[in-house]
This record gives structure tokens, sequence and C-alpha cells, in this order.
């Protein structure tokens, strides 16, 4: 058995979010749909901001950015288990559990680091408008974009190396619908201490990092709205920020329960459905959240969808 490695293991299975036959006819139907409006949803924003120029601020190039992720993120994980569903199959080899493990966590990450980077605009935008186009420029915007990119495929790769180095020797069942650390981790018949202490170091710094930005950040944003003295003026500025606030509560809400307790204290059902949550509800909600409440946002998709009728006429307002 000491000679077993993780080269015994080629492949493992995903239960998925139920066990029960006749459950996943429903399960494939509502996922699909929740899906497919995931991607509709965040493409039509990426292409809403694109095709209007009034919307290419830096405010707005994150977004378009936060869509991606959004649709990329759930990418990593729904049409897997929809085609697990389809098939009848379980399965999914070591490689692409590995690969799946590790873009799902380059893009929840950057999902994560782009709701910082946009917390510190809306902070520049409202508490130092004068120098507003120096500290955005779009220089500036496309290097706070590499560095997100850079910093969370590094984190991805680290933990994919070290999950690699540990044996898998016979329990191959996942207890999940889709590749995660912690649910590995469990499987391993190697000691994953160290896994665990770089997982709660890495999450901890990927987490609270962007998190803490963010509270400080809206911390001089509220501080310096309360001193703008008409009513109207304040209620602007807190328009241009609710969105955000919404998305960053739904976001962090899940994601800072399942990567920042023990693995020893996860509950394989109270996992997956927080899973459920922040990788498919959270990034399909989005897209509705920055719309609903942007009218900016309102206007750019009405033009895109060539809704001129409904937008001249003040219904989309």
């Amino acid at each position: 058995m000491d000679q077993i490695n993780q080269s015994s293991v080629t492949e493992f299975l995903l239960l998925g979010l139920s066990e029960s036959p006749e459950q996943q006819p429903l399960l494939f139907g509502i996922f699909l749909a929740l899906y497919l409006v995931t991607i509709l949803g965040n493409l039509l924003i990426i292409l809403a901001i694109g095709s209007d120029p009034h919307l290419h601020t830096p405010m707005y190039f994150f977004l378009a950015n936060l869509s991606l992720a959004d649709a990329s993120f759930s990418s990593t994980t729904v049409p897997k288990m929809l085609v697990n569903i389809q098939t009848h199959s379980q399965t999914i080899s070591y490689g692409g559990c590995l690969a799946q493990m590790h873009l799902f966590m380059t893009f929840g990450a950057l999902d994560d680091f782009l709701l910082g980077v946009m917390a510190y605009d809306r902070y520049v935008a409202i508490c130092r408008p004068l120098h507003y186009s120096t500290l955005m420029s779009p220089l500036v915007c496309m290097l706070l974009l590499a560095a997100c990119w850079v910093l969370t495929n590094l984190a991805a790769l680290l933990h994919t190396l070290l999950m690699a180095r540990l044996s898998f020797c016979a329990d191959n069942t996942i207890h999940h619908f889709f590749c995660d650390v912690v649910p590995l981790l469990q499987l391993s018949c190697s000691d994953t201490s160290i896994n665990q202490v770089a997982l709660f170091i890495v999450c901890s710094m990927i987490l609270t990092g962007p998190l803490s930005l963010i509270i400080l950040s809206y911390t001089r944003i509220i501080s310096s709205i309360l001193r703008v003295p008409s009513a109207s003026g304040r209620q602007k500025a807190f328009s241009t920020c609710g969105s955000h606030l919404t998305v960053v509560f739904l976001f962090y809400g899940t994601a800072v329960g399942v990567y920042l307790c023990p693995p020893s204290s996860h509950s394989g059902g109270e996992d997956r459905l927080a899973a459920v949550f922040y990788t498919v509800v959270t990034p399909m909600l989005n897209p509705f959240i920055y719309s609903l409440r942007n009218k900016d946002m309102k206007v750019a998709l009405s033009r895109l969808l060539g809704i001129h009728t409904l937008s001249s006429q003040g219904l989309l307002s």
C-alpha cells in the first residue's frame, strides 16, 4: 500500500447533488436553465459595455471582466454535471479533476479580486474625483487586471501542485458535484497537513485581502458621502455603489464559511448547497443586479437589443 500513489487512481466518481435517479431529470432541467441564463446574462453585459462608448470607463471595464469571470466560473462545473446526468455517468478523469479544480479556484479567486478592485475604483471616483483620470488611467486598469490574473493563477497552481503529490488509494468517490479542494483532501490516504495549512493561508489571503480593501474603501466612501450637503447628491453617490455592495454580500456570504473552516468541520450536504449558491446562483444574479440598478446599463442593453422605443419613452428608466 505504501507504494500505491496517485497513478493508481485514474478517475473519480462525482456523486452530484442527489443520488436518487428520479431527481436527475429535474436537476438537469433546473441547472441547464440556470446555466443558460448565466451565460446569456453575462454575455449581454459584456456586449453592451463593449458596444457603448459611454461605458468605456474603468468601472464598466472591470464589470465586463467580472461578467467574463462569472461565466467562466459556472462553466468549470455546471457543464460537466449536466453531461454526467445526461449520460448516467459519474466519472471524471484524474487529470480532468485536477484541471477542473484549478480553473474553479482561478475564476473564483478572480471574482474576489475584481470585487476588491471595483471597490477601490468607486473609492477613487467618489473620494478623489480630481485625480480619477490619473489614478485609474487605462494603463493602471490593465496593470490591475493583469495582477488579478497572475495572483489568482499562482494561487490555483500552488494548490494543484500540492494536490498532485498526494496519494489516492482506494475510495475515489467525491461527495460533491465537482472537484473541489476540500472533498479531494478528504479522499487522500496521504498526509494532507501541508495542503490544509496552505489552503487556509492562501484562502485567508485571497478572501480577506480583497474584503479588507472593500471594507476600507466603503468606510471612506460612506464618510465622504455623508458630508455631501444635498440629499440628491448623497442618493446619486450611494446608487453607484449599491449594485457592487449587493454582489459583495452574495459572494462572501457563502464563500467565507466554506474555505476558512477546517476540512474536518465540513458537512457534505451543507457544502454542496453553499457551492450551488456561489457557483451557479450568484454568477446568474450578478448581471440582473447590475442592469436593473444601473440606468446606464439599461440604456446600453436596450440599444444592444434594439429596444429603442422603450428607452425613448422612458419605460426603462
